[in-house]
């Protein structure tokens, strides 16, 4: 990796406020990489360097602005390709954390972990040691439970899995399908036909896909039914074969809709269960199928579990500040329902040794009249 710069303008003894010129080379890495496609990664430089003028040709890109600015333009410019060369790639988000002075989250090295290239060359790939090992197992295993918080891209790489396995040719269609359970809201009749009363459900998906395939292409599989997306209750009765099925939230499924779910599989299907325990939405008079079903298939040849936590979040760096402040507050929770039960058993203790000890009394009181 090498940048030179050939300043054409500057002179000694210039002030520094008036405008300057020079061009820096980029060499030693992808240019489609540092530029993106149609300038797009670019365009982050020129959006935080608003100041400068910056025209790209090549491998060259021309700076034109205040010494001050384009010496902190070129110390970015070097980073970045740095960045590059030790990595290979570089994402929107990794450019505007290296310009903003953060140190990025480092990609996981390797071909072996990309998932597939999204609409305009994005890269989705296994960004945390627990995703590799959800797409480890989804290579072994036919059913893979993945467990774990908001944020720790379950259902994101669980659909990059299934939307790299049509595109592929491994699989012919796409199955998506999550519980219609209300997140402790009461939504009420929703207007429209079945499929706009459901979809509102079923939004997560959408987002994920609309990131993966072009939107054309996405309209052509869903009107061929190649990508079908689903409430949990149209599954009954079916047999889903050369497919790759994901059930989403299986946390807000009942023990029988899960047993419902997992035995429509067909044998050419793969599939991926994804859920957090901890954001139950069931009524309280129904319990979830989840956590039974990881118990009782735990020991199954071809059935993989994998359990994410709050290292892999990759949302707002806040969020999983916000899921250790809430578990924090359910184990002090757990520890003070823990502390009334004790104290309730210790006052009906209490209250069985009184009686018994009253009733002895009576007991030799009577014994000496």
């Amino acid at each position: 990796m090498s940048v030179f710069c050939f300043d054409i303008h500057h002179l000694p003894n210039i002030p520094s406020n008036l405008l300057n010129e020079i061009i820096i080379y980029i060499e030693g890495v992808n240019l489609v990489e540092f530029f993106g496609i149609n300038n797009t990664k670019f365009d982050i430089l020129r959006r935080s360097f608003p100041k400068l003028k910056l025209v790209p040709r090549d491998n060259m890109i021309k700076v034109i602005g205040n010494t001050e600015d384009i010496n902190v333009f070129k110390d970015k410019v070097e980073k970045l390709t740095e960045f590059i060369s030790q990595h290979g790639s570089i994402s929107p988000q990794q450019i505007e954390e290296l310009l903003a002075g953060v140190a990025p989250m480092l990609p996981i090295k390797g071909n072996e972990d990309v998932i597939l290239y999204g609409p305009n060359g994005h890269l989705i790939k296994a960004r945390t040691p627990n995703q590799k090992v959800m797409l480890q197992l989804v290579e072994n295993n036919d059913v893979v439970f993945a467990i774990g918080p908001a944020g720790t891209g379950k259902t994101y790489t669980a659909v990059a899995l299934a939307v790299k396995a049509l595109k592929n040719g491994l699989v012919k269609r796409i199955v998506l399908t999550r519980p219609a359970v209300e997140a402790g809201e009461n939504l009420g009749f929703l207007p429209g036909d079945l499929k706009e009363k459901v979809d509102p459900y079923l939004r997560p998906l959408y987002d994920a896909l609309d990131d993966m395939i072009p939107l054309q292409k996405l309209n052509f599989y869903m009107t061929n039914r190649i990508i079908e997306i689903a409430p949990l209750a149209f599954m009954r009765g079916r047999t889903i074969d050369n497919a790759f099925i994901i059930l989403d939230e299986a946390q807000n499924a009942t023990n029988l809709q899960l047993k419902m779910f997992l035995t429509r599989i067909g044998p050419s299907a793969k599939c991926i269960i994804t859920g957090d325990l901890t954001q139950i939405d069931l009524p309280k008079n129904q319990k979830s199928g989840l956590s039974r079903a990881l118990h009782i298939l735990s020991n199954i040849n071809g059935i993989g579990t994998v359990y994410l936590n709050e290292d892999d979040v990759i949302r707002h760096r806040l969020v999983k500040k916000i899921i250790q402040a809430y578990d924090k507050a359910e184990k002090q929770d757990q520890a003070q329902e823990e502390q009334q039960r004790q104290d309730r058993l210790n006052r009906r203790k209490q209250w069985e040794q009184y009686t018994q000890t009253k009733h002895t009394v009576a007991e030799n009181n009577n014994e000496n009249v």
